[in-house]
């Protein structure tokens, strides 16, 4: 029996490779993502636990020290800075990530149509073997026919 091949094969191959590549560069930009919402939940936590030890500072009864003081406030102002910079990395990483996903659904698009065009081919291939076989089991029933006649 013949066997079913695809004429485009390589360039299926090709597509499911610039996919795989699309998916591994977005891959890479969520784990960028991750770190830096990572990095703003400890600023976040570093800003709470400084302004708790401004406060415990400037409590009545605890004695000011202005130096300590000062230093608590610069220290939640950096953390401050800081979470600022790294929401404003997120914000540029999410316009990176919306491409990617855009070039992904792309590419994705891209090999289903020549995978939809591989498993059209195939039917109609299997179509026409069908025909074959059933053309040929129609000659071999009509020289049995004739044969039988030819003994009659």
């Amino acid at each position: 029996m013949a066997k079913f091949r695809f004429e485009l094969e390589a360039v299926l191959k090709q597509r499911l490779a610039v996919e795989r590549q699309k998916q591994l560069a977005l891959a890479d930009l969520e784990r960028q993502r991750l770190q830096i919402e990572d990095r703003i939940r400890g600023y976040q936590a570093s800003i709470t636990a400084e302004k708790q030890d401004l406060r415990q500072a400037l409590s009545p009864g605890s004695g000011v020290d202005p130096g300590h003081v000062r230093m608590q406030a610069n220290m939640s102002l950096h953390f401050v800075g800081r979470a600022q910079q790294a929401v404003f990395q997120l914000a540029a990483l999410h316009r990176r990530l919306e491409a990617a996903r855009r070039d992904l659904l792309a590419a994705t698009t891209s090999r289903k149509a020549v995978e939809k065009l591989k498993e059209r081919r195939y039917e109609a291939w299997r179509a026409a073997e069908a025909a074959k076989q059933a053309a040929a089991l129609d000659e071999i029933g009509v020289m049995g026919f004739a044969a039988r006649q030819e003994q009659s």
